[in-house]
């Protein structure tokens, strides 16, 4: 039995890292090897910057190799979504009980979490708080900026 972590993605979020690893495959690892053989070519070694340059390029890029690997292993694929309740893969508009203002938010895995276009985390206080919910449903969150609530105002998939 492994004690890795599983990752939630959507099938979008798992292509998004089959992509990125095929191009530190593809692209990436033969680029660094060839820059090794070129500087193992100019002689001395153990004087050679461009060598130890790519010696440890090349070792970031052999670890963001397996950091990949490991992620596309300890997947779990988002499949059955319900719009019945909060769950990783549904949007949900959430009205901040205090101001009135809404806010539609995309819960995902960590992995593909991105403040920028409201795809959040299902780790985040926000999501642990709304997940399982239902529309009309009153959350209390705890975050580090402080104790707020929010309304489930829309659910979807």
């Amino acid at each position: 039995m492994s004690n890795k972590k599983e990752i939630y993605l959507t099938e979008e979020g798992l292509e998004e890292i089959k992509k990125e690893l095929d191009i530190y495959k593809l692209e990436k690892r033969p680029e660094v090897i060839a820059a090794l053989k070129d500087a193992r070519a100019q002689g001395d070694l153990s004087e050679n910057a461009e060598y130890d340059a790519a010696r440890n390029e090349q070792a970031q890029i052999e670890a963001k190799i397996r950091d990949l690997e490991a992620m596309i292993e300890s997947a779990v694929i988002i499949k059955e979504i319900s719009s019945d309740e909060v769950s990783i893969g549904t949007k949900v508009v959430l009205e901040y009980v205090e101001d009135g203002e809404e806010e539609e938010y995309s819960i995902v895995g960590s992995q593909e979490a991105d403040p920028f276009t409201n795809k959040i985390s299902n780790e985040s206080p926000i999501a642990k708080a709304i997940m399982g919910k239902k529309v009309k449903d009153v959350v209390s969150v705890e975050s580090p900026n402080g104790k707020y609530e929010v309304r489930i105002k829309k659910i979807s998939c």
